[in-house]
């Protein structure tokens, strides 16, 4: 009997693909400054408390004068520093820089249920090849059995 397909968990098999870098092709710095924009956006605390509990995080001063200036295209000599990003998120309850960059790698963020469907999936592959094999081994060895 056919095994009925799921669709509701069908997107998170789908095999991101690694863009193959060319020239320029993995500077991001717009793409990040609007990731971290829209990540202000959509975070309810303003970008003093996002500072704030970020400078907490890192144990160093981080102002909205200085998020305001990583968002802003035109101010490209303030770059968003790398070691900042964890505390950006937790601040901002986010994962948005952590998915750009994935994104931008190939890869898929699985977050909460869906790392757990990710995981129930693996573990429904692995049970339906251990069936095959068991099956293929069966008649195997019924053939074998026969052949005495």
């Amino acid at each position: 009997m056919p095994r009925a397909r799921d669709l509701l968990t069908a997107d998170l098999f789908e095999i991101p693909q690694a863009p193959l870098p060319s020239g320029g092709s993995l500077n991001f710095d717009a793409q990040l400054r609007h990731a971290l924009s829209d990540a202000l956006k959509a975070c309810k605390k303003d970008r003093y408390q996002v500072g704030a509990d970020m400078s907490r995080l890192l144990g160093r001063e981080v102002s909205k004068h200085m998020l305001d200036a990583y968002t802003a295209e035109s101010r490209e000599a303030y770059n968003f520093p790398l070691n900042y990003v964890a505390a950006f998120e937790v601040a901002t309850e986010s994962f948005a820089l952590t998915q750009l960059l994935a994104e931008k790698r190939g890869c898929k963020l699985l977050v909460g249920e869906e790392a757990l469907l990710a995981e129930l999936g693996k573990i429904e592959r692995e049970e339906q090849t251990l069936r095959v094999r068991k099956q293929a081994l069966k008649r195997y060895m019924g053939r074998k059995g026969q052949e005495k």
